[in-house]
């Protein structure tokens, strides 16, 4: 949706970087302001204030007893053993936020302050209104590794260990200081709705350690191109945050940054909104730049979370933003995961696609930046969505199969290459195939094919393709679920679970296996 008169012009867009698209609108919206207020004063009507102005009683606030949290969510910290990271959302201002602790509930201790972090998306007249959102995080450190905490949110006015508050309490438990055996979870593309919902509750039932969701996460941008001239609605992040507070608030929600997850109004970057709603590991090369940019080790795995828009050929906004610097970390950080013999197992997920056949196909700038990287060090598994469907490769070396991976197969990535799972069948609309290519997975057909498909090249083109190492293709709602074993004989054990709860794929990867 383009808005001529408080967006960039897309003629403009299309030639100007976010930046500079955030700096021609911040310009815009100050002069239209100034130009309002005086005339707004001289003709005596001036009652209100302008799209990033607080009004005149700031300080007012509804009583704090008034004011009901929601959407907690919570994060890993720089080591999940001993750090988490509780998030909420309050529907209007408060006072002195805090959380309650403690190894039972009916002895929650003392309060640990919480931050507020206040996002205005502002008013474009006749579009839509200003909407204030008020995101409040606290950072819990010190921790006992292998230990379940009870908690509660609240603020002055709203204590979560008074009796009437008892039943909104939480849990979560700290990553124990030996993992042998955990399950993990990912998705991406979600959205909200039904198909989103029901995944959400069937993957709480694999009891997740933790769930990695690889980007689009929510859709208030329903656009993605990161442009100021998106449609945007604000107030679809507080349909979702309610929608994932019952998995989010015992499971850690490890988010990163997809194309949708450019909101081109809060920072010249595009990612003022994430940072302002999400509280993630400040372990990247620029955590408050590129809060989706992260890693932790949980067990015998090292995860790394990446921003892809910083890469991406077919969605140019963002662009090599990071000069080259998020994928120095990215090298350095495989290096030191692949030096440590406490990890078997290096996980990486992001949002575009490096190996997929469906609508976006693959992202060259990904395949051109990282995936030498993910050669190089043997990366084990990478995770991506993009794509709302289901696919996953053959172990893949040098651009080519370096070993089929039929399903219930195995692989070593010392010996054979990396399998890339695309896992964006999270709840928003599905996508297909190329014409002609059928589905194939458990239960159904599950041998390899060529398939016509194309990559994007960094003129923005699509180049025709056809490939081999697309070997299990599925057309519906599904997430991952991924088992992970530690000992003589270190293993991962990655399945594809539709929502219904079929298995539709399953494999294993294996360390001198």
């Amino acid at each position: 949706m383009e808005i001529p008169d408080f967006g960039v012009p897309a003629r403009l867009a299309a030639r100007m970087s976010l930046a500079e698209q955030h700096e021609y609108l911040r310009a815009t919206l100050t002069r239209r302001r100034a130009l309002v207020t005086a005339g707004a004063v001289a003709g005596g009507l001036l009652t209100g204030c302008g799209p990033d102005r607080p009004p005149a009683d700031a300080d007012s606030r509804p009583p704090g007893s008034a004011v009901v949290p929601f959407g907690r969510h919570l994060a890993f910290g720089p080591d999940p053993r001993t750090a988490m990271r509780i998030s909420w959302q309050v529907p209007a201002r408060v006072r002195r936020p805090f959380v309650r602790i403690g190894t039972r509930p009916d002895d929650l201790g003392g309060r640990i302050e919480a931050e507020v972090r206040a996002l205005r998306t502002p008013e474009l007249p006749g579009v839509r209104a200003a909407v204030e959102q008020y995101y409040v995080h606290a950072a819990l450190d010190g921790l006992l590794p292998g230990t379940t905490y009870h908690y509660g949110v609240g603020h002055d006015g709203h204590d979560p260990a008074a009796p009437e508050h008892r039943a909104a309490l939480g849990t979560f438990r700290t990553a124990p200081a030996k993992a042998d055996r955990f399950v993990f979870t990912a998705f991406g593309d979600q959205g909200v709705g039904e198909a989103a919902a029901a995944n959400n509750a069937l993957l709480l039932r694999q009891d997740p350690a933790f769930h990695l969701h690889a980007g689009d996460i929510c859709y208030a941008d329903p656009t993605g191109k990161g442009l100021t001239s998106d449609a945007y609605d604000a107030t679809h992040w507080d349909h979702y945050l309610r929608q994932t507070e019952p998995v989010a608030r015992s499971v850690p929600w490890m988010v990163t940054t997809g194309n949708h997850d450019m909101e081109a109004w809060y920072s010249p970057d595009g990612y003022g909104g994430q940072w302002a709603r999400w509280s993630l590991p400040d372990s990247g090369f620029d955590p408050r730049r590129a809060p989706g940019v992260y890693a932790f080790t949980y067990g015998n795995v090292g995860v790394i979370a990446l921003d892809a828009n910083d890469v991406s050929y077919e969605i140019p906004t963002n662009l090599g933003h990071s000069e080259g610097r998020q994928t120095a970390w990215l090298d350095k950080k495989l290096r030191e995961l692949r030096a440590d013999r406490g990890v078997d197992f290096v996980v990486v997920f992001f949002h575009h696609c490096a190996y997929s056949t469906s609508s976006h196909a693959s992202d060259g700038g990904v395949r051109a930046e990282w995936v030498p990287l993910f050669a190089e060090h043997r990366v084990d598994l990478v995770i991506n969505g993009h794509n709302h469907v289901y696919e996953r490769t053959d172990a893949i070396r040098g651009g080519e199969v370096g070993r089929p991976v039929p399903v219930g197969g195995s692989t070593d990535p010392a010996r054979d290459g990396t399998v890339y799972v695309t896992a964006g069948g999270g709840g928003k609309d599905l996508y297909g195939f190329p014409a002609g290519v059928p589905e194939s997975y458990e239960g159904k057909v599950a041998d390899r094919e060529a398939v016509p498909t194309f990559h994007w090249t960094k003129s923005r083109k699509a180049q025709p393709e056809t490939v081999e190492w697309s070997r299990v293709r599925y057309r519906g709602f599904s997430f991952l679920k991924v088992e992970a074993e530690g000992g003589a004989a270190p293993r991962l054990t990655v399945s594809a679970l539709a929502g219904n709860g079929e298995r539709i794929d399953h494999f294993e990867v294996r360390r001198g296996g």
